[in-house]
């Protein structure tokens, strides 16, 4: 794992498009998650300990923030055949375990995530309801506890979601969110040789 952070693209930017398979066995597509007031797209995998420390509140606030006209979508980039833990099967068990209500994506051409300029698992884009960026950056200030190498600890500072929470709901109440944003910081995602960013 090298710990990486994320690039933070442009605020402002539109939100790139994708027509990616989910693990509920159907296309899903931008124009179809983008119906609501505010769409967060995340990028997120399987095994890495950085997002297993923020899942649990991760599936609790996107099924809070999904009754506000909230949509979520997650797509999982990493390269399955070095990561077999990230496998698209492995993503169809991983919903069911967390409890995710939003559609779990798979980027295997990992196109969709170079499009985002998405570095790391946790990585988090918020788009309003013209499809401008207006937040990108942590989920939270909690980090997992490394014990030792391989083995976290997330009770000693559980995830919050303050973060991603205080900008939907800034959004939600029509104001603009602070440009001061902090970026998130997880495992680097891993490319597929010759797909690795600049």
């Amino acid at each position: 794992m090298a710990l990486t952070q994320s690039t933070m693209m442009t605020l402002g930017s539109p939100a790139p498009g994708f027509n990616l398979p989910s693990t509920d066995g159907d296309m899903v597509s931008l124009e179809s998650v983008s119906q609501n007031k505010i769409l967060v797209v995340m990028f997120i995998c399987n095994h890495c300990p950085y997002v297993i420390h923020i899942a649990p509140t991760l599936a609790s606030l996107a099924k809070e923030y999904q009754t506000k006209d909230v949509a979520f979508v997650a797509i999982n980039s990493n390269d399955a055949e070095a990561y077999p833990a990230d496998s698209f099967e492995n993503m169809k068990m991983e919903k069911q375990k967390r409890g995710y209500t939003f559609p779990y994506l798979y980027d295997e051409s990992q196109e969709v995530a170079r499009a985002y300029d998405a570095a790391c698992t946790p990585d988090l884009y918020v788009f309003d309801k013209e499809g401008k960026l207006v937040y990108r950056g942590q989920f939270d200030d909690t980090r997992p506890n490394r014990i030792s190498s391989g083995n976290y600890d997330s009770s000693v500072n559980p995830a919050t979601g303050e973060a991603l929470r205080k900008a939907l709901d800034t959004l939600l109440s029509g104001q603009k969110i602070p440009e001061n944003q902090y970026p998130s910081m997880g495992c680097n995602i891993k490319w597929k040789p010759g797909n690795e960013p600049r």
